[in-house]
């Protein structure tokens, strides 16, 4: 039943205080020939439940996506394998429905599934606490550019222009109000440049920002920017999009990062059209003060048993303002308790294996390019970029790969700016997974060939 609180009297006044005399003027911004008269729609007639279902099922089939098309997408957000069981975990809902854990004596579960998503971050990135978390990796960026600024009381930003423009973009964004440089550093080519990195790095810089592997997929050596980080004591932070990353190459902890975020997308959260994802972020236990979000901790209870805790919560919610670490109110937690699942599942040897079989499909699609197609130089993990001969034929290839079921890559243009100004509009951002068999490589050269 439709509650509707307004009388015919109630809504011409406000029209009035408004200066319009009939709902209609509302809607003069919309075109009059998009605007329809009640009961003017040619809607067929009704249908059962069943008839909907059926109608409605038969329309989706239409649709593709990364579920029925082999999916070479990245740029942030890749089509790993979800186990069933973390589906069946995170529908519990004692997990589902769970808020804030405030009262831990009724909140033992969601609070140990948090504390045991710290242990494994920490342990994945090579760092020494993590937080349980960030809403994504671009916020957790940002917010790692703010809290280097409370570390050091310093306000220059510097960011390497090989981190994936989104998380630039918010880091800009969040940091235009306040004072001090955010200097970006424009690379010249499809990946990491560190020497023009530390040549940007002065003695007011607070942190430098990388990413690794970086936003084209290049993997680098981070020690001279540790070297340079300490001679201009700032500190490193690395930024990463696919964590998988470091079930097989080195951690951002062992390089000596002080800050580690990124996204924990591939630990078991699907691609979900963008989100809800999920931002990580790990620091060095003597910066631990300074981090925001929430860290969850193991004490002992008056009777001597195990308990977890919400430890340390520096929000806006629970302090004066004046006082946050951070404006962000909430966290991702059901997509800890994801991850938390995913990784448990796994282990080290099954993360080990979904980076191996990333990186080796990456390799086995570089070695069957055609000519008139070149991947960009130097080592990458699973995602690289491809140019073509011309933007004709490049995008004659996305569409030859979309016939057949092949998501082919994202046209670097449409999400990094200024791409197009290196050789023109001919370059494909390309990523492997451990959903790439070797069969869907094989139809990707193929596509490839006859388009070109």
């Amino acid at each position: 039943m439709r509650y509707l609180p307004h009388t015919n009297s109630d809504r011409q006044a406000m029209l009035e205080s408004m200066g319009l005399h009939e709902i209609m003027d509302l809607f003069t911004d919309i075109p009059k020939e998009f605007h329809t008269k009640l009961g003017s729609l040619d809607l067929p007639d009704a249908l059962s439940e069943a008839g909907i279902v059926k109608k409605f099922t038969k329309a989706a089939e239409k649709n593709r996506h990364a579920g029925n098309t082999r999916c070479f997408l990245g740029g942030g957000t890749y089509h790993h394998f979800v186990p069933a069981v973390v589906d069946y975990v995170i529908s519990r809902g004692e997990f589902l429905t769970a808020y804030t854990p405030y009262q831990p004596e009724i909140a033992q579960g969601t609070l140990q599934a948090l504390f045991e998503y710290q242990t494994m971050i920490a342990r994945l990135t090579g760092m020494e606490v993590s937080n349980a978390s960030m809403y994504e990796a671009a916020t957790a960026t940002a917010e790692a550019a703010l809290m280097a600024r409370r570390v050091t009381r310093k306000t220059r930003t510097v960011i390497a222009g090989s981190v994936n423009p989104r998380y630039r973009t918010v880091t800009e964004n969040y940091l235009s109000r306040l004072e001090g440089d955010y200097v970006e550093v424009a690379m010249g080519e499809f990946g990491t440049d560190l020497s023009q990195v530390i040549d940007a790095i002065d003695e007011t810089t607070a942190c430098v920002i990388v990413q690794y592997p970086d936003f084209y997929g290049s993997v680098y050596d981070l020690a001279p920017l540790r070297e340079a980080c300490d001679a201009h004591k700032c500190l490193m932070v690395v930024a990463f999009s696919d964590v998988s990353a470091f079930g097989l190459i080195e951690s951002p902890g062992a390089y000596g990062a002080d800050i580690a975020v990124g996204s924990g997308q591939a630990l078991g959260i699907p691609m979900a059209f963008g989100g809800p994802h999920l931002g990580v972020f790990a620091c060095k236990q003597k910066y631990l003060r300074q981090m925001p979000g929430r860290v969850c901790g193991l004490t002992t209870d008056a009777d001597g048993k195990r308990g977890f805790v919400l430890t340390l919560s520096t929000r806006e919610q629970h302090i004066r303002r004046e006082k946050a670490t951070s404006n962000i109110c909430t966290n991702q937690g059901l997509m800890c308790t994801a991850a938390s699942t995913y990784m448990t599942l796994m282990g080290d040897a099954g993360l080990e294996t979904v980076a191996n079989h990333s990186a080796a499909a990456l390799d086995l699609l570089v070695s069957k390019l055609p000519n008139g197609v070149v991947a960009a130089d130097g080592a990458h993990y699973n995602e690289t970029v491809l140019t073509f001969a011309s933007q004709e034929k490049r995008d004659a290839f996305i569409s030859e790969a979309r016939n057949n079921d092949i998501f082919a890559g994202i046209p670097l243009e449409t999400i990094e700016k200024g791409a197009e100004q290196i050789d023109g509009n001919r370059h494909l951002l390309v990523a492997t997974t451990e959903m790439i068999e070797e069969d869907d490589i094989s139809d990707y050269i193929q596509a490839m060939e006859v388009a070109l």
